[in-house]
């Protein structure tokens, strides 16, 4: 494993965790939990294309 995959695993990680504890409070209120892992993912996805490719 090259240190490029590394840090992508990583981040994977990070991105799904600070998007989990925040849609863990939308669950919380009521909202579906199929939902939740999808904007979970979504959200993962996002900061994982926004970090690899340089935006922010």
């Amino acid at each position: 494993m090259n240190p490029d995959d590394k840090n992508l695993v990583s981040g994977a990680i990070a991105a799904a965790v600070g998007a989990g504890v925040a849609v863990s409070f939308a669950v919380a209120f009521g909202q579906s939990p199929w939902v939740a892992m999808g904007i979970t993912a979504f959200s993962a996805g996002v900061a994982l294309l926004v970090d690899r490719t340089g935006l922010m």
